[in-house]
């Protein structure tokens, strides 16, 4: 039994555990909308998409030739080429008049349904064409050893079947999806709305870009990764910009954001520092459920609920490498879920791979260490994987090269040069 968000105490939690009491705090998909197909890209399905028609509708010419209905039997090694009378010329886009007889062929274009009594479309390589002396023109068939009965047809349907089951509920539509929907007809489709993030930073040091950097200032680099990611995962973002270390503004921002908003983040604050004060503020609008994760980089992870809706928060923490990672663990699959997606994996479990370690990689028994990677295939099929270099939480730097995480487990202190270990791809823009 998975215990809720708020019956976990003060105790710090396993990322697995932490993760479960995240998506405890909805109870499932928002609702859903109905948007234009060319609106859809990175939504999510919110019912089963099931074809009204067959895809294709008709059996069609899979290249440019002739359709006939290919002789069965064997054929005489020694008889003359095979002829047919070239009786009709079909385009794709036009339906044929009418069936062929035997010993008939039409002239045939790529994606143009076969006329009845076709089974076997030949390419126009294979075929010279030659003329009658009363006009009729001929078709004759060069190597047709080579000719199979049934060869070079899209055959009615074999894509999807009339009735079936195109793509299911919780599909998130990317460009394959779009094109399937719109090879069925679909001009519009069911998905569920988009999570409204509510997103700011805090620290009397963030200062925001184009702005003066202060001597002891650092530039808000937090809120634009954060906000990225949760748009690049489906989220319509609430830019809430710098708050400074006060509670009372504090407060005030995250009731602001419970009433706008269906996720509230915040990066920084949330450590028991004298000037952390979001964990706080949180206790004075809402409830504090869990502030502690076993994983590095990003222990101090608070978690709870805001306003008289029960808004989900997730405060970060301020390095920036702990924020992108952290989000990556906890409110991805919160926003997966509040969207709908069915991932194929177990619930809000990243996608995993497994790479052998190109080094010694270090680790702490007792918490998941999250190294920033770089994996790749070596001549042997194999994946590989190496760090990246300085693996601080404070180093940008890190994630900007890395194509993975590599997640090392909490029982393990290292990992030896050719062992196996667990990686989590990252998302990249080609």
């Amino acid at each position: 039994m998975t215990l809720s968000c708020f019956e976990l105490g003060e105790r710090m939690l396993a990322v697995e555990e932490a993760r479960a009491a995240v998506l405890s705090l909805v109870a499932g998909p928002l609702p859903a909308e109905r948007v234009p197909l060319a609106l859809a890209h990175g939504r999510v399905l919110a019912e089963d998409a099931i074809s009204p028609l067959a895809v294709p509708q008709n059996a069609n010419a899979a290249m440019d030739g002739i359709a006939l209905a290919w002789p069965t039997g064997r054929r005489d090694e020694d008889a003359p080429a095979p002829r047919f009378r070239r009786v009709v010329e079909i385009h794709a886009g036009q339906a044929p008049e009418g069936p062929l007889a035997p010993g008939e062929c039409a002239g045939i274009t790529t994606g143009a349904p076969l006329p009845p009594g076709a089974d076997t479309v030949i390419m126009r390589e294979q075929v010279a064409d030659e003329q009658g002396a009363d006009g009729e023109r001929w078709a004759i068939v060069d190597r047709p050893e080579r000719v199979r009965r049934g060869q070079n047809v899209r055959r009615a349907g074999e894509d999807i079947a009339r009735g079936a089951l195109a793509l299911a509920a919780g599909t998130r539509l990317a460009a394959a999806e779009l094109g399937l929907l719109a090879s069925l007809g679909l001009a519009e489709v069911a998905v569920h709305r988009r999570p409204r993030v509510a997103l700011f930073s805090t620290g009397d040091e963030v200062t925001a870009p184009g702005q003066p950097l202060p001597a002891a200032g650092i530039f808000d680099a937090n809120r634009y990764s954060l906000m990225a990611l949760a748009a690049e995962h489906g989220a319509e973002v609430l830019d809430l910009g710098i708050l400074p270390d006060a509670l009372d503004a504090i407060a005030a921002a995250l009731a602001r954001a419970a009433a706008e908003a269906d996720l509230v983040i915040t990066s920084g604050g949330v450590s028991v520092g004298d000037a952390d004060h979001t964990r706080a503020a949180l206790a004075e609008q809402g409830e504090l459920g869990f502030w502690k994760i076993a994983i590095r980089p990003g222990r101090p992870l608070a978690c709870g609920r805001l306003g008289p809706r029960g808004v989900p928060f997730l405060g970060l923490p301020g390095n920036p490498v702990a924020a992108m990672v952290t989000f990556l663990q906890v409110a991805a699959p919160l926003l997966a879920r509040l969207q709908g997606q069915q991932q194929g994996r177990a619930p809000g479990a990243p996608e995993r791979l497994t790479a052998l370690a190109d080094h010694e990689l270090a680790s702490r028994v007792g918490r998941v260490d999250l190294l920033r990677g770089v994996y790749r295939c070596d001549g042997d099929g194999r994946l590989r994987v190496a760090v990246t270099g300085a693996q601080g939480s404070g180093i940008l730097s890190s994630m900007v090269q890395a194509n993975c995480l590599i997640e090392i487990a909490p029982e393990r202190a290292t990992v030896a040069a050719g062992e196996a270990v667990t990686i989590q791809p990252l998302f990249r823009f080609p």
